[in-house]
């Protein structure tokens, strides 16, 4: 069986880390983050972060 990869792209602020984990938790996969502005500290409103819940 191969393994098909789901890749979600859109514009910043669309729900797409909020769509890709539930997607994940639904399929059993897990979410590979390629947004470089996830990665900037203390900038959770100007990167749209996802708070940790």
């Amino acid at each position: 069986m191969s393994i098909k990869p789901v890749v979600i792209m859109g514009a910043t602020g669309t729900g797409k880390m909020k769509l890709s984990i539930d997607i994940s938790k639904v399929i059993g996969g897990e979410v590979i983050n390629a947004d470089k502005m996830q990665i900037y500290a203390g900038l959770d409103i100007a990167t749209n972060k996802i708070r940790a819940e």
